[in-house]
């Protein structure tokens, strides 16, 4: 069953098309990353998801039209912000008490167990706590409500690699099981490769990328060509080429492992070397047809 079902997503912004007709099906249980540079129209996407903004097309979210029924929705949805949200002014039993008495699957005591792995006392402000600490105070309020739909914009933007660890550790040993589904966009790319179940670019407002990371493992690899095998290598047809240290690193579509064992060193690409060249792809094929 799909968790959220878009065909034909549109919105814009006066003359400007944050989304631009996009369709995305994401299934039950599964973890997203949703990678795009800045101003590709991802949170436009998201707040489209959470009934935060209207749009054109069709969308459904755990079967309900977020825009129209977003207060049902919201009972099995929950959402992190790149920034904090949580009033400063307000102590860590407070924000206790007040989650407690306005969302019915709150579950206080899981939430106590959740801070209690960390230093942040119950009396604390939240004007008074790190970063990390209230990014942890965040999660632990929001992994203790029972919700179907977790979305997470940049949620670890900056704090330091701890903390982004330690993040990311607790969302899947202590939150995520298969009755879930996970949308996360961040520019950390790297570090959410292994957590992944999906992954999907988006660009000036279009879906240019989308599969899964089985898909993904098994389709693509990298080669460090070796210098003498370089006119081989090209042959093959490489969707994309840099260099790293005078070295030639050639991506590849469907081509045999041990044809490219041949050719020099054979890696995995990262999620990161990928998109770079899906959209230089575009970005090329765009400027030739404007030629």
């Amino acid at each position: 069953m799909a968790c959220i079902e878009a065909r034909g997503l549109r919105k814009a912004f006066g003359t400007t098309i944050a989304v631009d007709g996009i369709n995305v099906r994401v299934e039950e249980g599964r973890i997203l990353g949703l990678i795009g540079p800045n101003g590709a129209g991802k949170t436009t996407a998201l707040n489209a998801i959470l009934g935060l903004t209207s749009y054109q097309g069709e969308l459904r979210v755990l079967g309900r039209d977020p825009w129209t029924e977003r207060e049902k929705l919201m009972r099995d949805a929950c959402f992190i912000a790149d920034v904090a949200v949580l009033p400063r002014w307000m102590r860590v039993w407070q924000a206790l008490d007040y989650f407690a008495g306005v969302h019915p699957r709150f579950d206080r005591a899981k939430a106590e167990g959740f801070l209690a792995k960390t230093t942040i006392g119950r009396a604390s402000k939240v004007r008074e706590l790190s970063k990390g600490m209230v990014a942890q105070l965040h999660l632990a309020l929001v992994m203790a409500i029972d919700a179907k739909l977790l979305v997470l914009d940049e949620p670890t933007l900056g704090l330091d690699i701890l903390y982004r660890k330690q993040f990311y550790d607790s969302l899947l040993n202590d939150y995520f099981d298969r009755g879930r589904t996970i949308v996360v966009t961040t520019h950390q790319v790297e570090e959410i490769q292994d957590v992944l179940t999906d992954v999907m670019f988006i660009n000036r407002g279009r879906i240019a990328f989308d599969c899964s990371m089985e898909e993904f493992e098994s389709r693509y690899l990298e080669v460090m060509v070796n210098p003498e095998q370089i006119a081989a290598a090209r042959a093959l047809k490489p969707i994309h080429e840099r260099q790293v240290f005078g070295r030639s690193i050639l991506l590849f579509d469907r081509v045999e492992r041990q044809q490219l064992a041949a050719l020099g060193d054979v890696r995995t690409p990262s999620i990161a070397d990928l998109f770079v060249a899906v959209l230089s792809n575009q970005s090329g094929a765009a400027q030739g047809g404007a030629r």
